[in-house]
């Protein structure tokens, strides 16, 4: 009989690389999004990527580099300066979806990632108002994750 711990799904799915490509190809979508690109600081797009990589990886087993460096996730507080709509929600979704779809995670994990990301964006909607015509941000902080 052994007493390893059970892996994680971080190490299940591949790691480190997973999470950061999975990310990587998530923000190609963001970047071309109007609704979208207006909430990520163009001078941080990067930034935001490890942000998203690091606390994706920390949710699912990885290291816990996000909470070393920016404390307790706090999600909603986070978003709530954005105008997270359905429509932003959806688009956030489709751009993840076209991601995960790319990696080809075996049906399981796919179901079991896509399952979280589905409840957290759902989650962080703040507002049933429509997208404002505007493209200007609604904040000018660094954020979301």
């Amino acid at each position: 009989m052994t007493d390893a711990a059970p892996m994680s799904f971080y190490d299940e799915v591949g790691g480190h690389e997973v999470f950061e490509r999975l990310v990587h190809l998530f923000y190609q979508g963001v970047a071309t999004d109007p609704v979208l690109t207006p909430m990520y600081p163009a001078d941080d797009m990067d930034g935001a990527e490890r942000r998203l990589t690091m606390f994706l990886a920390q949710y699912w087993g990885g290291p816990n580099t996000y909470s070393q460096e920016r404390g307790h996730p706090r999600l909603r507080m986070r978003h709530q300066a954005f105008h997270v709509n359905p429509d932003a929600r959806d688009r956030w979704l489709g751009h993840m979806r076209d991601a995960m779809d790319e990696l080809q995670l075996p049906p399981l994990h796919d179901a079991t990632l896509w399952d979280y990301l589905q409840r957290a964006a759902h989650s962080l909607v703040n507002t049933f108002e429509p997208t404002p015509a505007s493209t200007t941000p609604t904040s000018t902080t660094k954020e979301p994750s």
